[in-house]
């Protein structure tokens, strides 16, 4: 095994090991519990929200509960704008640190880079991306792919911000119909897991078709 290889593995170890410790530390429900609270004070609540977005890839939490405690707090109307600004924003720290570990040498990352590079070839970066958000695949996965391939921020930012709509949308909704905050059951319904999955397989039927036609040999 290369040094690199060895060096990249070590460090996915520690950052699996905060993400363990941090969820054997820290509720998620506890914590989005005491945030709810902070609602009447409109400037800390804005903040500590803030403050957990950014953090949130450290702990490997999902971002449903995020929407959901926005919902609960700003109702759908505000929840929506606010929770889709926010999905949109925690994932960038996990892309912008794959995009950094993709471009400092070779072993894993480097194949990593490679294989993600030939997918977003295909696709196109912002399509890609959008197609990869739409799907019912985990946040931070998605981030780390997209930041091996080497896509663009703006590419990125834009392709995130549309495919997390629908998933915002559910989120918050059923945050803002809550009588009392709880993450427990969280989910989407099957039906927006199979429209989001369809979705993202219409946005990338066209690259693929075209692709799979010009590697055909002519007759």
């Amino acid at each position: 095994m290369q040094q690199s290889t060895r060096r990249q593995l070590g460090g996915i170890g520690v950052l699996a090991l905060i993400a363990v410790v941090a969820s054997l530390v820290l509720s998620p429900q506890r914590l989005l519990a005491e945030l709810a609270h902070l609602s009447a004070h409109p400037v800390q609540f804005g903040f500590a929200l803030l403050v957990l977005y950014l953090v949130r890839p450290l702990f490997a939490w999902p971002i449903s509960p995020l929407s959901a405690l926005v919902g609960y707090v700003l109702g759908f109307q505000y929840g929506v704008p606010v929770a889709l600004i926010g999905a949109t924003l925690t994932t960038i720290p996990p892309f912008l640190f794959a995009r950094y570990a993709g471009r400092s040498g070779g072993g894993l990352f480097a194949r990593l880079n490679d294989a993600g590079r030939r997918f977003i070839d295909v696709t196109g970066a912002t399509r890609g991306v959008l197609a990869a958000r739409l799907s019912p695949l985990p946040a931070d996965p998605v981030s780390y792919g997209a930041g091996f391939s080497g896509v663009s921020l703006r590419a990125y930012v834009l392709g995130t911000f549309l495919g997390e709509i629908p998933w915002v949308v559910v989120e918050v909704l059923a945050g803002a119909s809550m009588r009392t905050l709880s993450i427990e059951g969280l989910s989407a319904g099957i039906h927006v897991l199979i429209l989001s999955f369809t979705l993202a397989l219409l946005v990338v039927a066209g690259p693929a078709y075209r692709h799979i036609r010009a590697g055909q040999p002519s007759w």
